[in-house]
């Protein structure tokens, strides 16, 4: 089969003639139709994440068709669409996985991390940890859900329900979450890069009351920030935007350092908190309410091949 290979830290990415993986047990066996692309997969081709176990194959926003099935696997038959998403496995006994906070296991293992992924024809999964997709979702617009969608509803529901909140860098995660926001009647700010008018304009369409550069006034102090740019200067900016017993929320998986800040930005008990993977529970409750909440994700298609110019269009 077809598979965008990177050999160690640094890259590149490249194509590669692998054999089809076989399914184990309890494993599917599923031919890709789509994967989205993470900013964490430049992480991974960047060398950024000590976990990642190289060669690997990257991708985690995978949907596919189950083509093949290991001795074990329930709830799941040959031709089922469904999404394979960044949690790959987990040891299910220590006290995290004990106490549903699966995401913080020691032992987990991720999809193109330590996992194959899905930037090629076929990969294969834990079946317990797919998920079934929305049916009126066409396999692009419901990729980015799987991860974009399923960690920035993590980040979500860690600011306490805020009345008032603010986005920072508004790319995947954050024009879903938009969606999301606008639904449950929240009043969103977004900040991007200064000069970036699309993303701007695109989180006015998308229902925010306020957009502009991480560095302008928003005029209202707001209950909480999500930032998901992996920029560490941004913490300092969030807390001052942020009003007493307000949250800010560190929702990547890799941040640059953050600089050092006075502790008055901190005081009166607001809080910093970062956002680690996702746990099952997650996926559903984000792909239920995706039934019922209308998402529409805005996605630019590369074929296969193309991954590692789609990798670099992202980083830029």
């Amino acid at each position: 089969m077809r598979a965008m290979l990177i050999d160690g830290p640094g890259g590149p990415i490249h194509l590669a003639d692998l054999p089809v993986p076989q399914p184990a047990d309890n494993q599917v066996q599923v031919r890709v139709s789509v994967c989205g692309l993470c900013r964490t997969d430049l992480h991974v081709l960047d060398g950024e994440l000590s976990q990642t176990h190289y060669p690997i194959v990257p991708g985690h926003q995978i949907v596919g068709t189950v083509s093949g099935l290991g001795t074990g696997v329930t709830g799941f038959e040959k031709g089922d669409r469904i999404g394979i998403p960044w949690l790959g496995h987990t040891c299910g006994s220590c006290h995290y996985c004990l106490i549903g906070k699966e995401n913080l296991c020691a032992d987990a293992a991720y999809t193109g991390c330590q996992i194959n992924g899905g930037f090629a024809d076929y990969c294969v999964a834990d079946a317990r940890y797919c998920f079934r997709l929305p049916q009126h979702y066409d396999n692009s617009q419901v990729a980015p859900l799987l991860c974009a969608g399923l960690i920035g509803y993590r980040a979500w529901n860690m600011t306490g329900n805020p009345q008032q909140v603010g986005f920072m860098g508004f790319g995947a995660s954050a024009h879903i979450l938009a969606q999301v926001a606008r639904h449950q009647g929240k009043e969103l700010f977004a900040f991007t890069r200064r000069g970036d008018l699309a993303a701007q304009q695109l989180a006015l369409a998308l229902g925010a009351t306020w957009a502009g550069a991480s560095e302008d006034d928003p005029g209202a102090l707001l209950d909480a920030v999500i930032i998901f740019a992996p920029a560490g200067e941004l913490v300092p900016r969030a807390l001052s935007l942020v009003r007493p017993g307000g949250k800010v929320v560190c929702a990547g998986i890799h941040m640059s350092e953050i600089p050092a800040f006075s502790y008055d930005l901190l005081w009166q008990e607001r809080s910093i908190c970062s956002v680690a993977n996702l746990t099952r529970q997650d996926g559903l409750d984000f792909l239920a309410l995706a039934e019922t909440c209308p998402i529409t994700t805005e996605v630019h298609t590369y074929d296969l091949e193309s991954a590692g110019q789609a990798l670099e269009d992202s980083r830029s």
